[in-house]
């Protein structure tokens, strides 16, 4: 049984459900807790301070996905039918999330301009379904940004426009929900960043749905995503790690590609592809020595990673004091960095 998804309960006043710059802050301007192994307690900064835990010769590996508006609305019969998108199959399917009375498989779904889905099958799990469209390629992204909206959970009571939920370095788009780790990047604090000689580098994972309705969370051991992990980022890290630098990933997702690509040897290699990839404390991650990440639900698979980097104690006796100094949970939150030794101690 996974023990953290009862030891913490997040209290409704910590649901983070306005984003920073409309609080009249900056995005950098939310709080960090920084847990350092071989430290006993945490460290509460302002994430605009991450630049005191890094070095030079230090990498920060980003997800420079970007987030589409997967969210569509159509009808079956006199029956409204939402569509949530979860992951691209081809250039006229997708995997999605059906949220309607009753849905039936051999009618098609009907969507503005004259658009259809059918259900054309299952999808990697219940209760996803695989769509196929009546456009593809083009035509179908370029309909999607037209008429889609982006995921937006209970915890959100506003309809923040979509660039709301894109990270500044955002450029490949395919991820339905954000890549949030990064979002507390300004280009300002990248730059100071680099000044210090921190590199940074890029691969590309397009997220999928986190959450299924309904108390329903996907399966981490079934949950494909697509991901590419480019040479030149491949280089930096294993240079990186050859000089005794560290290797900071920005995200669980940026851990999930890397992790997917490394072979005997300890070396990230070039690569890309379909990873179903599911780390816990029983993964021993070689590819990065430290992890910047949200605060996650007791009951997400992303919460299960930061096993994989903490001990689970230290991670319990952390997440009850973010919770009582008034940290703010999910993608418009505060942040959460851990970290190896400095290399050399």
């Amino acid at each position: 049984m996974n023990t953290l998804a009862t030891s913490f309960h997040i209290p409704d006043s910590l649901h983070a459900e306005v984003p920073p710059e409309h609080r009249g802050l900056r995005r950098d301007d939310v709080r960090l807790m920084v847990l350092q192994k071989g430290e006993k307690n945490a460290s509460h900064n302002r994430f605009d301070e991450i630049d005191k835990f890094l070095e030079a010769g230090d990498v920060l590996v980003v997800n420079n996905s970007r987030t589409i508006p997967p969210v569509l609305k159509g009808s079956q019969g006199k029956q409204n039918v939402e569509i949530r998108l979860s992951r691209k199959i081809s250039t006229h399917q997708w995997e999605a999330l059906l949220l309607g009375t009753f849905i039936q498989t051999n009618v098609p779904i009907q969507l503005s301009e004259g658009l259809e889905a059918t259900i054309s099958g299952l999808g990697s799990e219940p209760p996803l379904v695989t769509l196929s469209f009546s456009e593809g390629g083009s035509t179908l992204l370029d309909y999607i940004y037209r008429y889609g909206e982006p995921v937006r959970y209970e915890y959100i009571h506003h309809p923040w426009p979509l660039e709301t939920y894109q990270t500044v370095y955002g450029a490949i788009p395919g991820s339905v929900e954000m890549p949030s780790a990064g979002r507390a990047f300004t280009w300002g604090l990248l730059s100071k960043l680099k000044a210090k000689g921190v590199r940074i580098a890029s691969i590309q994972l397009h997220a999928g749905l986190s959450y299924y309705e309904k108390n329903r969370w996907p399966n981490p051991n079934n949950h494909p995503e697509a991901f590419a992990v480019p040479e030149e980022t491949a280089k930096l890290i294993n240079t990186a790690k050859q000089n005794g630098k560290r290797v900071i990933a920005v995200g669980t997702t940026v851990v999930r590609a890397l992790e997917s690509t490394v072979h005997e040897q300890g070396e990230v290699k070039a690569s890309s592809g379909i990873t179903k990839l599911y780390i816990d404390q029983h993964h021993r991650v070689t590819s990065v020595d430290g992890l910047l990440t949200g605060f996650h639900e007791p009951e997400a698979s992303h919460l299960h990673m930061l096993r994989a980097f903490m001990p689970e104690k230290k991670l319990i006796k952390a997440y009850k004091e973010a919770l009582n100094k008034g940290y703010l949970w999910h993608e418009f939150g505060d942040m959460n960095l851990i970290l190896s030794e400095r290399k050399g101690k």
